[in-house]
Parts: structure tokens; C-alpha cells; sequence
């Protein structure tokens, strides 16, 4: 019997208990409330976490709950019967790009931001995470921690809850919240409902053991944020992140509001710039230039 299975039955036996004890009846759908312990998955001896097997993977997954989703083929490229969509070509050289990071520095939980809102960063997560995906055998889950102005639900044509807020608030649990969508090993958490305090349930203490509980699942972790500069959240989850791409949009963003948020992370965490909307075209995500840049020097691009 794998981990993952002794982890999830021990669960179920103890909100069945506990239930009990309440006079209450234990849930019927097969989910639980009570999380997996962190025992779950292995670790490797420098103290990062090991990739499960692809059965304790299937096991976990089977537990997400499997979501229709109705994705808008004009911004969500690699949903189109289009291989050679516009744009969709720089969403692979990106792809290679950080792939050329990853065998330098270790790279698995990417954050997106963007200096100010409505500069793409949403568009760029939910494409850059399509695109991992497609590559073989590679698991990928899309977070959108903007709990202040979600919009990967609506990209991804599904429901924005339960979510992450959900989780934050402890009124579910991991398997709630992750959807399973129609592309293969593509995961998606939703932001869930809105919030009247987003930044305190980022800093809290129930995200960093979540992301620890979901690395060793998934071979990239993109997550999607609010823009750095008018809120502190970007901040805040830059800590649990490995690296930062930062969305800038051509001929929009002002240089000194792109240069504050560059600032907000050190030099050692930014990966690089996505400058979205380069030139003109009929679709507001018509084509962007990107930069990544290994941190070989241990200095990032200040561009």
C-alpha cells in the first residue's frame, strides 16, 4: 500500500472519529476535510523534496476533483486546434529558456507579477503553464493567488470557487479546491472567493505547508499575483517562490513604476521580463518579447 493511500485512509479515519465524537456523519462524497501529513511524499537528502511515482501521483490526483472547462481559445493559446497560434511559438522559446535555468540553479515554483494591473500577467501565467504541459510526462498545477482580482478562472472558462481563499480560511481541503481540467496533468487551484483580507491570508500559516505538500506532485508550480506595486502580496508569496517573471507591457507600464516593483524582490529571485504587446495587432496579447536570464552570476537582468 503506497503513502499516499496509508496517508488519505488514516485521514478519513480520523475525521470519521472526530465526526463521531460530534454526533455529526462523516462527509459521503469520498473527500475529507483532515489534510494528508506532510509524510506523504519523500525528500531528497539536501532537504528538497522528491518526485512521487507516477502511481502515488495518479492516487492523489484521482482524489481533485474533474472540472469541464470552457477555455477562450483567442487568449488561452494552446486550447486551439492551432498549433501555430500567434504567440504561441515565444510560449515555447520561454519554455526552453527556463528550462536552460533549471539545469543551474534548482527551479519548480515560478511567480508572475506585473508592476500594475491589466499588463498581462494572468494571460502570460495561464500560457506559460499550458505550454509546460504539453512537454512529456511533465505535471503542472496553475495557481492564482490574486485574491484581490482573479481572472485565470475566467480565461480557463470555470469556476473561481472553492479556491484558495477557501483553503486559507480552513473551511476545505486540497483535494476541494484543485481542479482537474481536460488537458492531461494540467492542475488548476482557483482563487476562490473574494476576501476582505488577502494580504493576511497570504503571510498565514496554511499556504507555505500547502505548496511543501504540493511540490514533490508537480514538476512546475506557476503562480499567478497580484501586481507588485500597489500591494505587498507579490512579496509575500515571492518567499515560498524559486524564481519571478515580471510582465511589463510595452508602450503602458511607466519606467519608474517598473523599476519600483523590480525592486521589490532581490536580485537573486528574478528570473527576468515579459514585455507583452510588443508592436500592433487586433488581440491585446498580440505578440510580447521575452528575457530570461540564468543566474550564473547570481545577479539578475535590471532591465
Amino acid at each position: 500500500m503506497s503513502r499516499i493511500h496509508e496517508a488519505l485512509k488514516r485521514a478519513e479515519a480520523e475525521q470519521a472519529a472526530q465526526a463521531s465524537h460530534a454526533g455529526l456523519s462523516p462527509p459521503s462524497n469520498g473527500a475529507t476535510a483532515a489534510e494528508p501529513p506532510l509524510t506523504l511524499v519523500g525528500s531528497t537528502e539536501n532537504g528538497g523534496s522528491s518526485r512521487v511515482s507516477a502511481r502515488e501521483f495518479a492516487e492523489w490526483s484521482g482524489r481533485c476533483a474533474k472540472v469541464d472547462w470552457s477555455p477562450d481559445t483567442k487568449t488561452m493559446l494552446f486550447f486551439g486546434p492551432d498549433e501555430h497560434a500567434q504567440g504561441a511559438e515565444q510560449f515555447r522559446a520561454l519554455r526552453s529558456r527556463l528550462y536552460q535555468v533549471r539545469e543551474k540553479q534548482p527551479l519548480k515554483k515560478i511567480l508572475i507579477t506585473s508592476a500594475l494591473p491589466k499588463e498581462g500577467k494572468s494571460f502570460v501565467a495561464a500560457n506559460l503553464a499550458q505550454v509546460l504541459v504539453r512537454q512529456p510526462g511533465q505535471r503542472v498545477l496553475l495557481v492564482d493567488a490574486d485574491l484581490r482580482a482573479a481572472r485565470l478562472h475566467v480565461n480557463l472558462g470555470t469556476a473561481a470557487s472553492p479556491g484558495l481563499s477557501e483553503y486559507l480560511t480552513h473551511q476545505t481541503n486540497e483535494f476541494q479546491v484543485i481542479q482537474r481540467g481536460p488537458m492531461e496533468n494540467f492542475f488548476f487551484l482557483p482563487s476562490g472567493r473574494e476576501v476582505t483580507n488577502p494580504a493576511e491570508l497570504l503571510a498565514g500559516e496554511r499556504l507555505q505547508p500547502l505548496l511543501a505538500r504540493l511540490e514533490p506532485l508537480f514538476d512546475w508550480i506557476i503562480i499567478d499575483s497580484p501586481p507588485a506595486v500597489p500591494v505587498t502580496d507579490a512579496s509575500l508569496l515571492a518567499k515560498h517562490c524559486d524564481g519571478i517573471l515580471l510582465v511589463v507591457r510595452s508602450n503602458v507600464t511607466p519606467f519608474d513604476m517598473a523599476q519600483k516593483a523590480r525592486l521589490e524582490f532581490g536580485d537573486e529571485q528574478l528570473l527576468g521580463v515579459v514585455l507583452n504587446g510588443v508592436g500592433s495587432g487586433t488581440m491585446p496579447y498580440h505578440r510580447y518579447y521575452y528575457s530570461t536570464h540564468p543566474r550564473g552570476d547570481g545577479k539578475a537582468a535590471q532591465k
